[in-house]
């Protein structure tokens, strides 16, 4: 007859045999997820969750109902050069808007072209790209485009990306970045001038923001600014530390050099502003907050060191990668000398301010412009740029809002370099 386990043991053995049982079906799925994440289509679902058309049924004629003041917004359609339709609003600088309030303040006529033209030719205007999801009329990006109208004293151009609200096609890294291009285009030929257009991104727009900066540098234009907002340096390193649910999904792969070449051959969709930001050839602030759970502020700060780093000495001793290789003693040796060189030089070309109850403000000067960064304690992933110390900053150096009359005798990149380094 056989012999009866004690009841403790038979709990503790059906235990083991649940707990096999799970991390067996978890190494079954495990290359399912990564094969999923692998598809073309399931990752362009990933990047632009496009298809999250929030808020839904949206009356785009209607501005008035998310929030804009009335006969501030014209809604109107963009055709690219490949022949897709673009959804946009232009918010009137809130000066512009006041005017236009005083001089018939009974009733105000739904917002006409010539009244846009107007407005683009005599206040600055503000080109943002929104992130990933969702519909220009999202509450938390009108939310920017008054602040950037009331505070900032700018024209607001808020374009949805193919595939996204009520325009036409399907979303592409090219796409986006042709998106963008065509945006821009549409204000100069409507009068603006290259030093009155600044460029936001916010998320996923900051990446399309990136490619639409590096191209004009490429065309030898400069426009007024670049704000990247809660950026990140590309898709494949913002995979790298990916959580679902708080898990490191793609962590494990990281652990072998061959899960690293597999994580780069998976990557459909790229946006690399790390390679795009040495490139920019005007004034750029980048704001970030800490407690962002989707995007790590440690994407910007890699930002921020790319645009330090030809200011400083050169690291001549690399950090081996690869598992099991380290460095000599006098390998070590060297790289800490040099690492000590490079924080005293940072420290005399960088202005740090920290400012209480809010962030920390690093500023210095480019090879080509003035970079201001800001590190902000909260404002969580969607409203770092809604907060008005970072609109204040954004002020500074871009010269709108109050700023905007100071000193006029000075070109802008002049001022924004004399503001700077101060």
């Amino acid at each position: 007859m056989a012999k009866k386990l004690p009841e403790r043991s038979r709990q503790r053995t059906g235990l083991f045999s649940r707990l096999y049982g799970s991390f067996f079906y978890l190494g079954l799925l495990y290359p399912l997820v990564i094969a999923l994440l692998a598809s073309p289509t399931v990752q362009k679902h990933a990047t632009f969750k496009h298809a999250w058309r929030f808020p839904y049924y949206v009356k785009y004629d209607m501005p008035e109902k998310y929030g804009l003041a009335p006969g501030k917004t014209l809604n109107l359609n963009l055709t690219t050069p490949d022949n897709c339709t673009l959804g946009a609003w232009f918010v009137l600088a809130d000066p512009c808007y006041q005017t236009l309030r005083a001089t018939s303040p009974s009733q105000l006529s739904p917002l006409t072209e010539s009244t846009v033209l107007d407005s683009i030719k005599t206040h600055p205007t503000v080109l943002f790209l929104h992130g990933a999801g969702g519909t220009r009329a999202a509450s938390f990006r009108v939310e920017d485009y008054r602040a950037f109208s009331a505070r900032l004293h700018a024209n607001v151009f808020a374009i949805d990306y193919r595939g996204f609200g009520d325009s036409t096609g399907s979303p592409s890294e090219s796409g986006l970045a042709l998106d963008a291009y065509t945006a821009w285009q549409w204000l100069m030929a409507r009068g603006a001038q290259p030093a009155d257009v600044v460029i936001a991104g916010e998320s996923l727009g900051t990446g399309v923001a990136g490619q639409l900066a590096r191209r004009l540098a490429h065309e030898g234009v400069r426009p007024r600014g670049i704000a990247l907002l809660a950026p990140f340096s590309s898709v494949a390193r913002l995979l790298e530390s990916y959580h679902l649910f708080g898990v490191p999904l793609l962590q494990p792969l990281q652990s072998f050099p061959w899960g690293l070449r597999l994580l780069k051959r998976i990557v459909h969709v790229e946006f690399d502003t790390l390679a795009a930001v040495p490139e920019f050839n005007a004034p750029t602030l980048i704001a970030h907050a800490q407690d962002d759970l989707e995007i790590p502020h440690a994407h910007s700060r890699t930002l921020v060191d790319a645009l330090l780093a030809p200011l400083l000495p050169a690291l001549t001793v690399a950090v081996p990668t690869a598992p099991g290789k380290t460095l000599s003693t006098e390998e070590f040796l060297a790289l800490e000398t040099q690492r000590e060189a490079r924080a005293a030089r940072r420290g005399e070309v960088v202005r740090t301010t920290h400012v209480p109850n809010f962030g920390v403000v690093e500023a210095f000067r480019g090879l080509r412009a003035p970079v201001v960064y800001v590190e902000t304690f909260w404002g969580s992933h969607a409203e770092v740029g809604a907060q008005e110390g970072v609109q204040d900053e954004m002020a500074k150096l871009f010269g709108l809002g109050v700023y905007r009359q100071e000193r006029e005798d000075e070109s802008v990149v002049d001022r924004m370099l004399r503001r700077v380094v101060e």
